[in-house]
């Protein structure tokens, strides 16, 4: 068992919302933490029915028990109705919940408020370097991406194949939340080929015979079903014009890989280097979201071009990831014209394939990956 960064509150402390994309060990990191709770699996065929025919099932179970216990929930988007009763129960009987599940867009619109700020939200990503240990192999990672039964598996093209179709059958055909498979299917291949840039709505409008509005709600879905983020920019008093709209973030690399044809990545080549800024992303946000720092992520452009990946609180840290083993003046033009423009720029970094951490004459950090993941999983950047 490979230990999970992410820490859940103690059985029966508080209820709380446990989601993630599929396959990143949701339910695998319950069961370890919780093995003495009472499990309602809604991928069960059978618990499913019971369920979703009469959810009061889950109260009358309950009141079996003298002293209620802590209520493990899995894909509970499946069955939105439940959450009626979890918050009777939480409120009435004072049960405690895990609700688990990988898609908030089916609960959302049958409850809006997600149990009214009742429950807390945590979020499961993928593997993180931090996790691997010895285990962690960069380029595997780069290749095959994240989720932990593809990155362990001997075979994780073929199941990057069948993850890509268990998505479609039961997120999307299964939940309705697309009327046209085969257009959506389409849809997430060419969608791939923007991982990590701006989105021309129109232009894959356009390649997938639909309207720029229908493009616009799939990458919403995508992003509620958590297969993919939005970075916003950062606009704040700048001094010459810059780029507003956001880049778009698949969750993991491996998919991207997989959806958009790839092939076996190495470094030097254009796809390793937007694959490399794919994982920096990746890092950044699960640390966000583990250490509980609540921090800004954005990224920083000009119009003319000139560019900085990622900007975090407000320009206490800006980064730019380049999968480059030799770091020359031409990778650092994007992070020298940021702090020309703003000059409170605090900590200036370049993840890199370098074999040694060096810092510039004007102070810029050249970091390799290994000393990058350290520093960033120690608390040192932010």
């Amino acid at each position: 068992m490979i230990p999970r960064r992410l820490t859940l509150p103690h059985p029966g402390e508080e209820t709380f919302f446990l989601w993630g994309p599929r396959q990143t060990g949701k339910t695998t990191l319950l069961r370890e933490r919780y093995p003495d709770a009472f499990w309602v699996d809604l991928l069960k065929a059978e618990e499913y029915r019971r369920y979703l025919e009469r959810p009061e099932l889950l109260r009358e179970e309950l009141r079996a028990y003298e002293s209620p216990p802590f209520v493990v929930i899995d894909e509970v988007q499946k069955v939105p109705a439940l959450l009626d009763e979890v918050q009777w129960l939480h409120e009435n009987r004072r049960v405690r919940f895990a609700l688990a599940g990988s898609s908030a867009r089916k609960v959302r619109r049958g409850h809006a408020n997600l149990l009214g700020g009742r429950a807390i939200r945590y979020e499961l990503q993928g593997f993180v370097s931090m996790e691997l240990g010895a285990q962690w192999d960069f380029g595997r990672m780069l290749n095959h991406g994240y989720l932990p039964s593809i990155y362990l598996a001997s075979d994780p093209k073929r199941r990057l194949n069948a993850y890509v179709a268990d998505y479609l059958k039961e997120e999307i055909a299964a939940e309705g939340l697309v009327r046209n498979l085969p257009v959506f299917s389409g849809f997430l291949n060419l969608a791939s080929l923007s991982d990590t840039e701006l989105v021309n709505y129109s232009t894959i409008a356009r390649d997938c015979g639909v309207s720029s509005q229908t493009i616009k709600q799939y990458f919403t879905i995508l992003e509620d079903t958590l297969l993919g983020k939005w970075l916003p920019a950062y606009r704040k008093r700048p001094k010459r014009r810059v780029i507003g709209a956001p880049k778009f973030y698949f969750s993991d690399v491996g998919v991207v890989n997989f959806l958009a044809k790839r092939g076996s990545l190495e470094p030097g080549s254009e796809l390793y280097g937007k694959a490399f800024e794919n994982w920096c992303f990746h890092e950044l946000s699960a640390y966000n979201l583990y250490s509980e720092s609540f921090a800004e992520l954005s990224y920083w452009r000009l119009a003319s071009g000139l560019e900085v990946d990622f900007v975090v609180n407000d320009l206490a840290v800006v980064i730019e990831a380049k999968s480059s083993a030799k770091i020359t003046t031409d990778h650092l033009k994007g992070i020298r014209a940021i702090k020309e423009d703003q000059p409170e720029v605090g900590r200036a970094i370049v993840v890199c394939l370098e074999s040694r951490p060096r810092q510039t004459e004007d102070g810029i950090d050249i970091l390799p990956v290994e000393t990058f993941c350290n520093m960033l999983w120690s608390g040192e950047l932010f």
